[in-house]
């Protein structure tokens, strides 16, 4: 009777979630309004953050993170409209959410007082904020931790979502209406991009890696992100349509070819990068020199481009240079796998490291005194002339659309279906018996061969098609930086691509799917091109991320099934338990 009592006495504890709720509520409402008033009084800081009475800079990305966290609050109480923005969990996302909006505000509170020259210089505003979003955390911080709150199917339905509706709330959406989320997270994906290489400032760029971190993860807790990936594997060719259909709005969304050049150059990364999964992420072959294969279709299309720096008088039509570039590294491909492939692990990665450096130092010599005279040797052949195809000069300026597309912008286009080749040749491969068969021998090539599998043979194809991926990239990049040297293909170097960075692209994004390598090349170009005052700190704090990356997440930001089965429980697990064809979608 006196348990019975207690039990009915503890009834009400269930509020005390929703006035932490409510409190996280109001300091989400507060940090809201405190972006509506000035942050300092000077014009010096990026942003102008004197201006009361709209954001701008830092101040938008706290209003962006106050009204995420809003929402998600609101979703999680229960609020009619908004239960779908949590349908994995109630709290766990606002708490995310709200840690990104604090660190984004401190960040800024701290980055004018170390500017400017102490915290005087912060106007109300700032105060507000600061003190604003403390509360949101302290707020959010007490709400109970939750793992998963369904408890209505709600699991079961996410992870089968294309059977008969379950009965209940969540129902499955018109076909129509997916492709349209679809759509909208492919536009939202632009946004963020274009808003990322816009940022005025290191200060703004910063704040906005550290709002997009925290609000991925939040996104991730939510359930929102494994909700858009049942629906990007349903809908396979819609989603790859939409992702390049955004991809090609980009130079027009720019006002400046500066910034079209750093989504060029990370268009030729990605490109290179993709190639290489094919050897390390589907073969599991490390290869340390795989940059040397973009410098031999680079070299190639210089030299029959119509330089004067080249010793061949020779200027034939792109197209036969692209053709050239990619035999000439198929070449070399197969020339140096056929000796090398017959190693494993350790000896490999070295023996492919040492094939980089020889053909660096092999450009560097081939100077008319220590060889012949073919690449001018560490002057590389300058003066590489713009492209023209069908009358259409790529170094000129051209109306599209009411919209002036300038250089960069047309190599970006010429760029893109480069990276649709090579998205459609690793897809194929991917799904084809031969990529199984890369698989098998990547997990285990004994059991591989013990099945019939012909190893050495299939390994020399995936060494010899990423080698002819990369120089389809070179190609392009000789007319893109008009000048190709011997010191752009280091192993390591400070801009990429090189074949630390390459390497490092697929291990970040994911080996083994096709849109983790590309998001993995977007950072790695990206962040030291905004974050330049970092320079000679790059390979520290490079090394710093890719330790906490092994620690936290090893299996890489885009996982397929195969990588998060190794790596994590299967209560861990980000996507659902179903085999969806996650993995053979590229993730």
């Amino acid at each position: 009777m006196t348990t019975h009592t207690t039990t009915e006495t503890q009834a009400p504890a269930p509020k005390a979630p929703k006035v932490m709720g409510y409190a996280t509520l109001a300091g989400a409402v507060l940090s809201f309004a405190s972006t509506f008033l000035p942050w300092t009084w000077t014009a010096e800081f990026p942003g102008n953050l004197t201006v009361t009475g709209y954001p701008g800079g830092l101040q938008l990305l706290t209003l962006t993170g106050a009204l995420l966290t809003a929402v998600l609050v609101l979703g999680g109480l229960g609020t009619p409209g908004l239960r779908w923005a949590t349908p994995g969990g109630k709290y766990a996302p606002v708490r995310l959410m709200a840690y990104g909006t604090f660190a984004t505000t401190w960040f800024t509170v701290a980055a004018i007082s170390v500017e400017l020259g102490g915290l005087v210089n912060l106007e109300p505003g700032a105060w507000i904020a600061a003190v604003a979003t403390s509360l949101t955390v302290s707020a959010a911080f007490r709400l109970p931790n939750e793992a998963v709150t369904d408890e209505t199917g709600l699991w079961a339905r996410l992870t089968a979502p294309y059977k008969a509706p379950a009965p209940g709330p969540a129902k499955e959406l018109p076909g129509w209406a997916e492709i349209l989320l679809i759509a909208v997270a492919f536009g939202a994906g632009l946004f963020l991009f274009t808003y990322g290489i816009g940022t005025e400032g290191a200060e703004d760029f910063i704040g906005f890696l550290l709002l997009i971190g925290f609000g991925v993860a939040a996104l991730g807790k939510s359930g929102l992100s494994r909700r858009l990936t049942n629906l990007t594997v349903k809908h396979k060719n819609v989603t790859v349509t939409a992702a390049f259909v955004s991809a090609f709005a980009f130079p027009f969304t720019q006002s400046s070819d500066a910034y079209t050049s750093v989504g060029t150059n990370i268009l030729i990364f990605a490109t290179v990068a993709l190639g290489l999964n094919i050897v390390v992420g589907l073969a599991g072959l490390l290869d340390l020199g795989y940059v040397a294969f973009l410098g031999v279709g680079a070299y190639t299309a210089a030299l029959v481009s119509g330089s004067p720096s080249s010793p061949f008088d020779i200027h034939v039509p792109f197209w036969a240079a692209v053709l050239l570039g990619a035999l000439a590294s198929l070449i070399f491909g197969v020339i140096i796998g056929a000796p090398t492939l017959r190693l494993h692990g350790d000896y490999l990665a070295i023996v492919t490291l040492g094939f980089g450096e020889i053909f660096r130092i092999g450009m560097q010599n081939l100077d008319g005194t220590s060889g012949p005279d073919i690449t001018n040797g560490p002057n590389g052949i300058p003066n590489i002339p713009d492209l023209e195809m069908f009358g259409f000069n790529f170094g000129e300026s051209h109306t599209v659309l009411g919209i002036e597309l300038g250089r960069f912008s047309n190599y970006y286009l010429l760029m893109l279906l480069f990276t649709i080749v090579v998205v459609l040749v690793f897809r194929r491969s991917d799904q084809s018996r031969i990529g199984r068969a890369w698989v098998a021998i990547r997990e285990d090539e004994t059991a591989a061969r013990a099945m019939g599998i012909n190893a050495f043979r299939l390994k020399l194809l995936a060494f010899a098609l990423g080698a002819t991926l990369a120089g389809l990239a070179g190609t392009v990049q000789a007319h893109v930086t008009y000048t190709v040297t011997p010191a752009q293909y280091k192993f390591v170097e400070s801009v990429p691509p090189n074949s630390a960075f390459l390497l490092a692209a697929v291990i970040l994004g994911g080996m083994g799917t096709v849109s983790g390598p590309l998001i993995g090349a977007a950072l790695l170009y990206l962040i030291p091109a905004k974050l330049q005052f970092m320079a000679d700190y790059q390979l520290l704090l490079f090394g710093i991320a890719l330790v906490l990356l092994m620690r936290f997440r090893p299996e890489g930001l885009v996982a397929d099934r195969r990588k998060q089965l190794e790596f994590k429980e299967t209560g861990q697990l980000d996507t659902p338990k179903v085999d969806t064809g996650l993995s053979k979608a590229g993730g």
